[in-house]
């Protein structure tokens, strides 16, 4: 349809409910992407495998998710948004009934191969969708809704995950998306029709596609692998990195040279895309690796349950939720780029208010910079998205939205192994360096060794209970390490905005064509 036939927004309680299941379809996708990190060893040891092999749960998610993201532009031209929409939403549904389902590692991993990608196109197609059935006026509601959705799923995956795996069987973390999957379709099939586009005859690009799987295949292997094999002295992560580095620079030509390329590089050319994508990917990387990171220490260091640790996160998704409408009249009174450096200034803040934790931090100050985090979380998504999609022509709008995505799911992909690599390495370098100050000589390992031997602790006992604390006291830094990175490079994104130009407030047609 041309954007002058483009059907009128919606209204009332039509607009409440298609908002609603839109909104969920992104919640789901966004939630199966971290819902099973946590439930990893209770697979495992269900399904009689080893925790480094159950990781393949994760790795086939992720791979074919990453695969099919930035094909939702041409997906959404070939087959009209609503279909794509609506098809990956049931087909996800399916795929996540079967998931709950397996009886084995290897079928596990097919359907969760088959349910990342076919849930390519959900979150871009919700957001263009989104977009289309609110009125101009209240888009940037639209997109606020989209970012509280996307960032509360991270939040909420850790914590249902953990509650599911101590309380029930593992296979309900993906059972609990058969009812919502099916509502949500039940819901857009009679009131989205009128926004579907018209489906178009586009050629496969068939070379485009095989390159791409290649590389982002290959990709997703070094990164989920490289840690555990020693990343470059292993032959088998230096072959796959060297072939998704080849297969890129393929593709790369091989698109920008393609009439009908299976994802439309050209994007790049416009700044505002360009900038914009690049902050949003890093400030998403930042975000990601210490939401990723703060489990982790909790769990492993600080004696956390995961249900606790995914608790200690919740806080963010709430302040997130309760200053979102407010988020929805700013983006469409002051400059955008206001907002984006607001939120990447709180990330500054909330990652640098945690290089003070120390092995006795308390509850409160682990939750206050969480606290933080949510202010620039209910801000982040929709300022990126807006500068992103700035001027973009609506026919581009679903192309755009893929690829936008796809790049910070890559980033978070490429944050997650950074810092688990950073972490452990770290570790061992702050170990060697608290080891040299454990000698005799040292004041403060004496007056140690004096306060265990009082206590009645033998000098064996002792050296072990001193080898314990020397690394925790060494993850601690290691971690404080990450918080300091992260911190400086969110200050800094600050001043990256302000290249853009400064975009206009959401408003036309979406998924028009």
């Amino acid at each position: 349809m041309s954007e002058d036939a483009a059907p009128p927004p919606l209204h009332g309680l039509e607009l409440t409910m298609v908002a609603l299941a839109l909104a969920l379809g992104t919640f789901m996708q966004v939630l199966d992407s971290t819902i099973a990190n946590v439930s990893l060893q209770t697979i495992a040891g269900n399904l009689g495998e080893s925790s480094d092999t159950a990781t393949w749960v994760i790795t086939a998610f992720a791979m074919a998710n990453g695969v099919t993201v930035p094909l939702t532009g041409w997906l959404m031209r070939r087959f009209g948004v609503v279909t794509t929409f609506i098809t990956s939403v049931t087909l996800f549904t399916i795929a996540s009934a079967l998931c709950g389902l397996a009886w084995s590692l290897p079928s596990l991993v097919i359907f969760r191969l088959i349910q990342g990608a076919v849930s390519g196109p959900m979150i871009p197609g919700s957001q263009a969708l989104l977009m289309a059935v609110f009125p101009p006026e209240k888009r940037g509601q639209a997109l606020s809704l989209w970012s509280m959705t996307a960032l509360i799923g991270p939040v909420m995956g850790p914590i249902l995950g953990g509650y599911i795996s101590d309380h029930y069987h593992w296979g309900w973390i993906f059972l609990i998306n058969v009812p919502i999957g099916f509502l949500t379709v039940a819901v857009l099939i009679p009131k989205m029709r009128p926004y579907n586009t018209a489906p178009m005859k586009l050629p496969i690009d068939i070379v485009g596609l095989a390159l791409l799987i290649t590389w982002v295949g290959t990709l997703q292997v070094v990164l989920d692998l490289g840690n555990d094999r020693d990343w470059f002295n292993n032959h088998m992560i230096v072959a796959m990195a060297i072939i998704s580095g080849i297969s890129f620079i393929g593709w790369l030509i091989w698109e920008l040279t393609e009439e009908n390329p299976a994802v439309d590089l050209s994007l790049f050319k416009g700044r505002n895309f360009a900038l914009g994508t690049l902050c949003f990917t890093l400030g998403y990387a930042c975000f990601f690796a210490n939401n990723l990171l703060m489990p982790l220490w909790l769990q492993r260091e600080q004696g956390y349950t995961a249900t606790w640790a995914g608790l200690v996160a919740a806080p963010a998704g709430v302040v997130s939720v309760l200053i979102s409408p407010l988020n929805a009249r700013l983006s469409n009174k002051i400059d955008i780029r206001w907002l984006a450096s607001f939120s990447l200034g709180a990330f500054g803040v909330s990652f640098l208010m945690r290089t003070g934790y120390t092995s006795d931090t308390d509850l409160w100050h682990y939750i206050l910079p969480i606290l933080v985090q949510g202010l620039a979380m209910g801000v982040f998504f929709i300022s990126m998205v807006t500068i992103c999609l700035d001027k973009l022509p609506p026919h581009r709008i679903p192309a755009a939205t893929g690829l936008v995505n796809f790049a910070r799911i890559t980033g978070g992909g490429f944050a997650a192994s950074a810092t688990t690599t950073f972490w452990d390495r770290r570790e061992t370098f702050h170990q060697s360096r608290l080891a040299e100050a454990a000698n005799p000589g040292n004041p403060a390992y004496e007056a140690s060794v004096s306060h265990m031997q009082a206590m009645g602790i033998d000098h064996a006992h002792g050296l072990g209970v001193m080898t314990q604390e020397l690394i925790h006291q060494a993850f601690v830094l290691s971690s404080i390490d990450i918080f300091w990175v992260s911190g400086i490079g969110s200050l800094v994104m600050m001043g990256l905005v302000w290249f853009t130009r400064r975009p206009a407030p959401p408003s036309g047609p979406i998924a028009a064509d």
